[in-house]
């Protein structure tokens, strides 16, 4: 009797630990975001700042962004910025995190994600100097023939 209250004991200890390290680790790592950009741009360090409370890891590449774009197969009319790779999708301009952790999550056969432009309320075009305005922007979801559709909208009534 007193060993079988020493293992149920032990087996409810190790079930309590395992449940413990799961719980302080994240259920999947995120990739690491490498990001390129003009080293003179303000609102892509905010961006990249934004990634990073959201806990992307980021490696920075300060020689613009129009090349590593081209390169990428994303088209110009989708361009921002600053262009960035995330595990095998490419995420153009002002993307929020929670949009990039739900393309990484479901997977679609896409290119990636682009906020054209710059739009004011978008992550990294959010501070303060901005008077709490927020346009309205879509988040693309782009396709590898270069077609868009909207995968999430923000500030439309």
């Amino acid at each position: 009797m007193q060993r079988r209250s020493l293992l149920i004991g032990a087996t409810t200890l190790l079930g309590a630990t395992t449940l413990a390290a799961r719980a302080a680790t994240p259920t999947a790592a995120l990739p690491v975001a490498q990001v390129w950009k003009d080293p003179s741009c303000g609102c892509c360090k905010d961006w990249i700042t934004h990634l990073q409370r959201e806990g992307f890891q980021t490696q920075l590449f300060e020689t613009g962004n129009a090349a590593v774009r081209q390169r990428l197969g994303l088209p110009e009319k989708y361009g921002s910025c600053h262009t960035a790779r995330i595990g095998s999708y490419v995420i153009e301009g002002h993307v929020p995190a929670a949009d990039i952790r739900r393309l990484l999550a479901e997977q679609p056969k896409a290119l990636g994600l682009a906020v054209p432009g710059m739009p004011v309320g978008s992550p990294g075009m959010d501070g303060p100097e901005y008077g709490g305005r927020k346009d309205p922007f879509d988040v693309l979801l782009v396709m590898a023939d270069g077609s868009s559709r909207v995968y999430r909208s923000y500030f439309r009534s």
